[in-house]
């Protein structure tokens, strides 16, 4: 799997499209989706022209998508991940993450897709009582029809998984989680990493992924791209503090999913790889964390634009 992909939450539908393709243009080869981000159509159109344009073959190519809240109850699963293969014109997805341990109640697709939190009751959120177990073999089982190539967990905490481990009969091979300077959560990482699975991580750039969405804390905490310490080391290796917050994590072995739709910034999001942290300068980094998490079910409620 690639260190680096494209993020595609919150790219726009009547970009999307181009943004892949223009990716693959540039080098990139992951793009890290899911069925809650109402892109998927757009994301397989862009993937399609770029291989009948002969930029790229599908076998080089690693398609993410995610299995959302309302689709945990095994009856319920297939026809989530079904509709994903279709919108993205695809014969298999290369990995599949359940996107959060979270089972809301059961929404049919024509109620409430593409997007949003929707349980079938306005605003007020309805769970299914259904073990995170038989969501997972659920998902094996599509797994063993070559449908999906790895399957991967997303925003789990340690205990969750660990009890996932002991159950699973094809193991989680990535877990993706909220991982940046503010947020590093550097037991969950260490505990994972020895159990073999790999980490990637979202929101790298910490409050810029939330400022659009009107996210109360974003203020509060600042700007990671203007933090003291990340400019200074920018400076010092003449590189955008967003290649100083990347190579932080991409040097300790952690994939990273940056969004941008800007070509420019593609590039230099993918291309950040061409110089090395000191040992210095990524604990003056690991000094910045502060335990924040934005991306945070339990106030889901009071951000209602979030997901």
């Amino acid at each position: 799997m690639p260190l680096v992909g494209l993020g595609l939450w919150k790219i726009p539908t009547d970009i999307t499209a181009q943004v892949v393709y223009d990716a693959i243009k540039i080098g990139y080869r992951l793009f890290d989706g899911a069925t809650e981000y109402g892109n998927e159509k757009q994301v397989g159109q862009g993937v399609k022209k770029a291989i009948a344009d002969g930029l790229v073959k599908r076998e080089e190519l690693t398609i993410v998508s995610k299995l959302w809240n309302n689709f945990h109850h095994p009856d319920n699963v297939k026809k989530a991940f079904a509709r994903s293969l279709s919108d993205l014109d695809l014969e298999y997805i290369d990995i599949y993450y359940i996107h959060f341990p979270i089972a809301f109640k059961f929404v049919p697709f024509e109620e409430r897709y593409p997007t949003g939190l929707y349980c079938g009751d306005g605003d007020n959120f309805h769970y299914e009582d259904v073990p995170i177990i038989e969501t997972w073999r659920a998902l094996e089982k599509i797994a063993d029809e070559g449908k999906i190539k790895t399957l991967g967990i997303s925003n789990f905490t340690g205990s969750l998984i660990q009890d996932l481990l002991r159950g699973a009969r094809i193991k989680p091979s990535l877990l993706q989680i909220e991982h940046h300077a503010y947020l590093q959560q550097p037991r969950l990482i260490e505990y994972v990493q020895s159990a073999g699975i790999n980490v990637v991580a979202y929101s790298t750039f910490g409050p810029a992924s939330f400022i659009e969405l009107n996210h109360p804390k974003v203020k509060e905490v600042g700007a990671l791209f203007e933090n003291a310490t990340v400019v200074e080391v920018a400076k010092k290796h003449n590189v955008t503090p967003a290649q100083v917050l990347l190579r932080w994590t991409t040097q300790r072995g952690i994939a990273v999913i940056p969004k941008s739709s800007k070509p420019e910034r593609l590039e230099t999001n993918l291309k950040h790889e061409h110089f090395d942290l000191s040992e210095e300068e990524l604990k003056q980094i690991a000094a910045l964390d502060i335990s924040y998490r934005f991306n945070d079910p339990w106030n889901w409620d009071k951000i209602p634009t979030f997901v």
